[in-house]
């Protein structure tokens, strides 16, 4: 089975590679190879055991002086991942078939290119690879936005840049650290879970890892580059972004924070808790504030992210599994949420909410999708966004009441702005600039008709995808609660 899993890693990379040669066909290619890559996911999920064993499992040599393995495998956590990124790369694919970009063989192949780095990240068992995988995700996406971004997105891509680098470095020197006080000198993840650190080292160790995984997210106060780089993306690139690469930080944080330095957690979870609730109360403030539907939703995607990491710090079943479902369910939605907007600029060529209005009366078809997708997006019972919210506030109650109070405003502030957002854009009286919109067709319904059936039936029936991870994430949660107890 390991056959299966390099074939996952690498058909991306060989997708990449013709679609870079294929001109004016280049998006009809990369659908067909990130097609590829889902019935090959849909085949390991049908193939995988949910128990907490790493299958499909594959450890090669790679650079052996100094330990380095292309080892990789897939477990219940990990496959939660991989299936977001393989569902949602071929819809991002598709809902890009609206626009006529320049270079379009560049730009599709850019898309292959970060999906295979990200594959990397979510099933690496090898923390270089895992390093490696995390700066190749990177990459893509910035010329991804340099070239094919908005107006000023050379200053605010730069500023993406220089942020992911740096708490990429502090990981680097994290990374390097476990290795030296590895004796069997090598990257291997089983290794690092095995190291007997002190307080002090794995306090070091935690801000080292946290502070790159909190940026990737992004938890407050690393946030700041993530709104204006959301605005002025590409839309394809905002969806890459919020609907998969932020959840790097979020794995990073499951796969390899939590279990290696466990005291280091927690002394300072509470500290990531709070940055957390402090994210989603100021995101939420800051979204009723907001003209430009694009930012409204990028803020948004803070506050719910925000509750997603303190559900992980909770340190309980409730919260960890929460994290996996909200996870799949924050990125179908977040890409509906920028894909309607995107349909919108593309008619009006304007996303400032005031300018808009009465859109449902010339296109009831959009805003059917669009309202589906809202009350994913604030939790309505029912829908998929509810399923891991619950989980999550269960699981922040578990671990503080007060905790609880705050980070519950997600749900409440989410559904005043979001609602309003809607109403303003959709409801209401035309004017001289939607009177003639026309409603979604062609690739637009298609893609949101995919979407909205995502909404709906994980929101029904979420037990397939909590079986899977329920697991794994029960056996990492055994080995942080053993050491801690080991410690004392």
């Amino acid at each position: 089975m390991e056959q299966l899993l390099l074939l996952l890693i690498f058909l991306p990379i060989v997708g990449a590679l013709v679609t870079a040669f294929t001109g004016n066909t280049a998006k009809y290619v990369a659908l067909v190879f990130a097609l590829a890559s889902l019935a090959i996911t849909a085949f390991i999920a049908c193939e995988f055991v949910p128990d907490a064993s790493t299958q499909f499992m594959v450890n090669l040599p790679w650079i052996q002086d100094l330990g380095i393995s292309f080892h990789a495998g897939i477990d219940g956590i990990s496959l939660i991942t991989v299936l977001l990124t393989n569902v949602l790369v071929p819809i991002i694919i598709l809902a890009s078939y609206q626009h006529d970009y320049k270079k379009p063989a560049s730009f599709f192949s850019l898309i292959l290119f970060m999906q295979a780095g990200l594959l990397v990240v979510f099933t690496a068992m090898d923390a270089f690879l895992f390093y490696i995988g995390w700066e190749a995700a990177l990459i893509p996406i910035y010329f991804i936005c340099a070239i094919w971004g908005g107006k000023d997105r050379v200053r605010i891509n730069m500023k993406f840049f220089v942020y992911t680098i740096a708490g990429s470095l502090f990981m680097l020197l994290g990374i390097i650290y476990l290795y030296l006080q590895n004796p069997a000198h090598n990257f291997d993840i089983q290794a690092f879970y095995s190291l007997h650190l002190d307080n002090t080292q794995q306090a070091w160790i935690f801000w080292s890892f946290f502070i790159a995984f909190a940026i990737k997210m992004p938890i407050f106060p690393f946030h700041t580059w993530q709104p204006d780089t959301y605005t002025e993306a590409p839309t394809a690139g905002t969806m890459l972004l919020s609907g998969i690469m932020l959840k790097m930080g979020i794995y990073g944080v499951i796969r390899w924070l939590l279990p290696i330095v466990p005291n280091g957690v927690q002394e300072w979870g509470t500290t990531a808790i709070v940055l957390s609730i402090i994210g989603i109360v100021y995101a939420s403030l800051i979204a009723f504030t907001q003209k430009n539907a694009k930012k409204l939703v990028a803020y948004s995607s803070i506050a719910h992210v925000g509750l997603i990491s303190a559900g992980i710090f909770a340190l309980n079943t409730q919260g960890m599994q929460g994290a996996m479902i909200q996870m799949l369910s924050h990125g179908i939605n977040v890409i509906g949420l920028f894909f309607v907007l995107d349909i919108i600029f593309s008619r009006v060529k304007t996303n400032t909410i005031s300018e808009l209005g009465g859109i449902a009366k010339v296109a009831p078809k959009l805003a059917i999708a669009f309202l589906i997708i809202v009350l994913g997006t604030v939790a309505l019972p029912g829908t998929n966004g509810f399923v891991g919210e619950f989980m999550l506030l269960l699981g922040v109650y578990q671990f503080s009441f007060w905790a609880v109070v705050f980070a519950g405003l997600t749900i409440i502030f989410g559904a005043v702005y979001m609602f309003r957002m809607y109403q303003n854009i959709m409801l209401g009286k035309t004017n001289e600039l939607t009177i003639g919109f026309e409603d979604i067709r062609g690739s637009e319904q298609l893609v949101l008709v995919i979407i909205c059936a995502l909404v709906i039936v994980i929101g029904v029936y979420p037990k397939p995808i909590l079986h899977l991870s329920e697991a794994s994430v029960q056996l990492l949660l055994e080995q942080v609660n053993q050491k801690l107890t080991s410690v004392k």
